[in-house]
């Protein structure tokens, strides 16, 4: 297999378009009515929290971090994460989630949280919700709503709804 040569840089505008088609390969239509996506409509990510992934001038993937509520403390929420399925299974998919979660950390936020596959995201310290502590907008699968604590104890204490973070008026 040839290796790539991989840029990893912040997200910049001017990348919207590309990422947003690269999500519709990747996730179809029935991405807008995802519990997920409800915590991020009509929310801009984090700017200095998304990344995208580059093979010369290509983006093959994409991270982003929007801010949430969890209960009466802020989080973050993880996603989409997405890499172009020609790319996937090169590690690309896991450098970018490092690099979004070192750099969560770096600008002291404490919790993240995601719906995916637990055995996926269990090697970057995620770990499935207890049950009955947190609630999302929508139907989900329980076994796939985790969290990643990126202080000590950033979770403790935490309980209610997850929302998007209200405008400032």
């Amino acid at each position: 297999m040839t290796s790539l040569a991989l840029t990893i840089r912040r997200e910049q505008p001017s990348d919207r378009d590309a990422i947003e088609r690269m999500h519709e390969r990747a996730f179809g239509p029935g991405r807008f009515a995802r519990t997920a996506y409800r915590l991020r409509e009509g929310v801009a990510p984090v700017a200095e929290l998304s990344y995208v992934s580059l093979v010369g001038t290509l983006i093959v993937g994409s991270v982003r971090l929007t801010s949430v509520l969890a209960g009466d403390r802020p989080a973050l929420v993880l996603g989409p994460l997405t890499v172009e399925p020609a790319f996937m299974e090169r590690g690309i998919g896991g450098a970018l989630m490092q690099t979004a979660l070192d750099a969560a950390r770096d600008t002291g936020h404490g919790l993240v949280l995601l719906v995916g596959d637990e055995p996926y995201y269990r090697r970057f310290g995620f770990k499935v919700v207890p049950f009955g502590r947190l609630t999302l907008p929508g139907p989900v699968d329980l076994r796939r709503f985790l969290y990643c604590e990126l202080v000590e104890d950033a979770f403790a204490n935490v309980s209610g709804a997850v929302a998007p973070v209200p405008r400032a008026a």
